[in-house]
């Protein structure tokens, strides 16, 4: 689906403010409500907006420590990294996992209580034998950015 300036900035409005109402939105991105709201739905239904989702503040909640693992596997067959990704898809506390290219095959995050809960799932991991050749921890310390938004404007700058 090919987007447009009009498009864009209903994206840029939504990912910025989730509960939008139709009518403040279509102010935002200069439209009347009804085509503002045909686009959006034509939007979800193209799967571009897959959802709405609140942001929580998860410190104020309860501990967390947050933790980056890079992932090696001792084989490369697909069967190895289908079975490591249908495992890592059903462990809550791993928030993200991204397979890349390069020295590792995988990066992870970690939401965990404590560095113990972290471990505790590592063991985890290890004695359910994934092919997990080599891992190595991070343990992020301090948070510089956690943007949710997405640049969209400079991924996209031929909308026009």
């Amino acid at each position: 689906m090919k987007l447009d300036a009009i498009d864009l900035r209903i994206l840029e409005a939504i990912q910025a403010d989730g509960r939008i109402t139709k009518l403040a939105l279509a102010e935002r991105v200069g439209l009347s409500p009804t085509p503002c709201w045909m686009r959006l739905r034509k939007l979800e239904k193209a799967g571009i907006v897959t959802g709405y989702h609140a942001r929580v503040a998860v410190r104020q909640v309860a501990p967390v420590t947050n933790v980056m693992m890079e992932v090696t596997l001792a084989n490369h067959r697909q069967a190895d990294f289908d079975r490591f990704e249908r495992v890592v898809a059903t462990i809550p506390e791993i928030v993200a996992c991204w397979s890349v290219g390069g020295g590792v095959d995988y990066i992870m995050k970690f939401m965990t209580p404590d560095i113990d809960a972290y471990q505790r799932l590592v063991d985890e991991l290890l004695a359910r034998e994934l092919g997990i050749d080599r891992y190595f921890t991070y343990i992020v310390t301090k948070t510089v950015k956690d943007e949710t938004i997405l640049p969209l404007a400079t991924l996209l700058p031929q909308a026009g």
